[in-house]
């Protein structure tokens, strides 16, 4: 305990350097306003500032210590799209558009971002305490996951999603099947054979993620407001001046408990991230307390749950980044890349080495998460505003935001016509009372679920039984058995019991 004081007390010094302390009031601001905006969220803003943190000539520990701003600044602004505008600004923000959005369309914009806000706070300073107490014996841990562990616990993510969104099971494991069919496009790393490319060469190398959710969501979105405003039934959205009140605190508080430390643990796990840790902790609430059937309609812990879990797994990536060298997200993989940049090799001796830059980390990610909530609570009433925009103007601006965002990222025209054609399918979809998170959680966790399965047998040369020999395995795999059959049990009993009097007088 003594040794993590003295790191802090270094951290902090480093950190409240005066520069340093601008660096990371800038990277917040400037990472919630990259993460507002659909499609590009935290590893596109701090893959584009990379380069300018290092022209700049600024230390090791200023260029981290901004890169980290806008990482966890934009975890926070994803939310900000996903409530206003159904539409995901990355991600980690997909499960925020459940509650999210039917919050802002009942009028309670103000409410829901300012709850977001709060459960962004506690999930992102519960991750920073548990980072600098717990580091190096949770990062020992998660190392041992093998790559059969990997695929159990995609296994068990998948079995998560049947109970996760939407009134339909089948529908919801039928979305998660179309979007690992998206994730299989491409050209097939093992063999090099082209799958459902159709002869198509702009997608040999896959369809990119930021395709998929600007299309499936921005794009539907687009599409479904243009068919309100055709049919006359385009009703302007209510906006009132609300605010996260006391009593949705004292309503949330046990949720934003359980799904911090969901997301910080499930953050641990390399390759992870935030996407996987907002699905597990907003299934597992609503399995928890979703005895109304209120959540997906505007609940208020369907909100606060993803939001405390992917802001928790931003701070428990960080954990494998720094003590072991291995990238927890696409983010830190960048993270790491600036480590190595400036010739500092993350790692267990990096806390002895260079403890300015370790620790000044950690204890700017304590300020960042403050000035992150000082920053956010007072411009709720004007992102709520945003919601005043009359819905023929917002209509071209999600189609700008859009066109303009994948084409200044991918740079294909090709792709404008991908979105167009996937926002037209998302739109069918909806029609269809599909959910299209599942959808999105299937094509991010469907590469992840390929991967590790074909290392998992290449391992074993082929032989599946791998896939049983470990206890993490076979633990997550009934659990993941457990996740599928107790709503089942429990829909039977409680027919059995409300249906047993008549039929036995029958």
């Amino acid at each position: 305990m003594e040794a993590v004081l003295n790191g802090l007390a270094t951290g902090f010094g480093v950190a409240l350097d005066p520069l340093n302390l601008f660096l990371v009031l800038a990277g917040c601001f400037g990472g919630t306003l990259i993460g507002a905006l659909p499609g590009l969220g935290p590893i596109n803003g701090v893959a584009i500032l990379l380069p300018i943190a290092y022209g700049l000539g600024f230390g090791p520990e200023s260029a981290l210590i901004l890169l980290a701003g806008i990482y966890y600044g934009a975890e926070y602004g994803g939310r900000i799209s996903s409530i206003l505008l159904n539409v995901p600004g990355d991600a980690g923000a997909v499960m925020t558009t459940l509650d999210g959005n039917p919050m802002a369309r009942a009028g309670a914009a103000g409410r829901a971002l300012s709850l977001s806000a709060v459960a962004s706070f506690v999930g992102g300073t519960f991750a920073v305490i548990l980072l600098s107490l717990f580091a190096p014996p949770l990062a020992s841990f998660a190392v041992t996951f093998s790559p059969a562990d990997y695929v159990a616990l995609m296994v068990f993510a998948f079995a998560s999603l049947a109970s996760l969104v939407g009134k339909s099971a089948v529908k919801t494991l039928l979305g998660a099947t179309i979007g690992l069919m998206l994730a299989t496009v491409g050209i097939d790393a093992n063999t090099g054979v082209a799958r459902y490319t159709f002869g198509i060469p702009d997608i040999l190398a896959g369809i990119d993620f930021l395709i998929v959710v600007v299309g499936l969501f921005g794009m539907a979105e687009l599409l479904t407001l243009v068919e309100h405003q055709v049919s006359g039934k385009l009703k302007s959205l209510p906006v009132d001046k609300s605010f996260v009140r006391l009593v949705d605190l004292a309503r949330c508080k046990w949720t934003i408990a359980r799904a911090s430390v969901i997301g910080f643990f499930i953050g641990i796990l390399p390759g992870t991230g935030a996407s996987v840790a907002s699905a597990v902790a907003y299934g597992t609430e609503k399995r928890i307390s979703d005895s109304e059937k209120t959540f997906g309609t505007g609940d208020v812990r369907g909100l606060a749950a993803p939001e405390a879990a992917n802001n928790a797994a931003a701070g428990g990536a960080m954990v494998p980044m720094l003590t072991l060298g291995i990238p927890g997200s696409g983010t830190t993989a960048i993270l790491l890349g600036a480590l190595l940049m400036f010739n500092i090799q993350p790692g267990p001796m990096m806390f002895t080495q260079r403890p300015e830059v370790a620790w000044g980390l950690i204890a700017s990610m304590y300020i960042g998460n403050i000035a992150l909530l000082v920053i956010n609570l007072p411009l709720v009433g004007l992102f709520a505003r945003m919601l005043t925009i009359p819905q023929h103007y917002l209509t071209p601006l999600i189609a700008i935001l859009a066109f303009i965002g994948i084409y200044t990222i991918v740079g294909n025209p090709f792709d404008l016509l991908l979105i167009t054609g996937l926002g037209v399918f998302g739109w069918f979809l909806r029609k269809l009372d599909f959910s299209l998170a599942p959808v999105i959680l299937g094509f991010v966790l469907g590469g992840l679920f390929e991967d590790n399965l074909r290392r998992a047998l290449s391992i074993s040369g082929g032989d599946w039984a791998i896939l049983i020999e470990n206890y993490k395995s076979i633990t997550l795999y009934i659990l993941a058995l457990l996740v599928v059959m107790i709503p089942i049990w429990l829909a039977r009993r409680a027919r059995r019991i409300h249906g047993g009097v008549p039929a036995e007088e029958d």
